[in-house]
């Protein structure tokens, strides 16, 4: 279960139900460029980040991601979060990279696929797109009455740029992701997300995310519906630590 202290909840007055796509800091990009392949993982290959999420007095923590196994069956990663208000712990695992089985898409809440979530598709090619619709068969905890049992997922690859960090600068295929959750319930529309996420290959991995969300809640008239701001975060990558002994 989510263990972070939120207390910046947002409420807006908006006029229809849009699904906008987030304004991404940092540089420009450029469409022109190789693809980058599938990443191959190593049993100890390590991420580490640093998080804030929120308004005003943001939710702080360290975040750090480790390739646990890898087998015939897939990738094994576990994830921990630690903060003054933070403290989470789960595992992840891929079918192949970027395919996830069982993972968390929004905040720390797993979700188990039968059919991988393309989170990313290989090889990230620039001007390439995807979508998947995809079911989660370990619901969150939800409000009795809560129906909702798929997520939409679309990611565009707009192209490189080099995007710094706490790690360092990389040159980094910038990724845009809109995703419809399975959270809707009798009061309230499903969360929508617009993130921006960095893959570098030099580290494997994502160095950068910006996510954006929220919902809407339901009403006899939806065009005057209270937009309810869920999460505004910020992910940076600290350092990336090879495993298997590789540099």
């Amino acid at each position: 279960m989510l263990k972070f202290a939120r207390g910046f909840a947002f409420i807006a007055v908006v006029v229809g139900v849009p699904f906008l796509a987030g304004c991404a800091t940092g540089p420009a990009v450029s469409r022109e460029g190789p693809a980058a392949e599938a990443p191959t993982y190593r049993v100890g290959d390590r991420w580490t980040y640093k998080a804030r999420d929120g308004f005003g007095l943001p939710v702080i923590w360290d975040e750090v991601h480790e390739v646990t196994a890898i087998g015939p069956d897939g990738i094994t990663m576990r994830v921990t979060q630690r903060g003054p208000s933070v403290d989470n712990a789960r595992i992840e695992k891929l079918a192949a990279p970027g395919l996830v089985r069982e993972g968390a898409v929004f905040d720390a809440e797993t979700r188990v696929f039968p059919q991988p979530l393309p989170r990313y598709q290989f090889p990230l090619k620039p001007g390439e797109s995807w979508r998947g619709l995809v079911a989660n068969t370990r619901q969150p905890p939800e409000p009795p009455g809560a129906y909702s049992r798929s997520i939409s997922h679309w990611v565009s690859v707009d192209g490189w740029g080099k995007v710094t960090t706490p790690a360092g600068t990389f040159d980094a295929l910038r990724l845009k992701i809109i995703m419809q959750l399975d959270d809707e319930t009798p009061w309230r529309w499903p969360t929508q997300c617009s993130y921006y996420a960095w893959y570098a290959p030099a580290v494997r991995g994502i160095v950068m995310e910006e996510k954006e969300a929220w919902y809407l809640e339901k009403s006899n008239n939806d065009r005057g519906a209270n937009r309810i701001r869920s999460q505004s975060a910020v992910v940076e990558l600290v350092s990336f630590i090879p495993g298997g002994g590789a540099k």
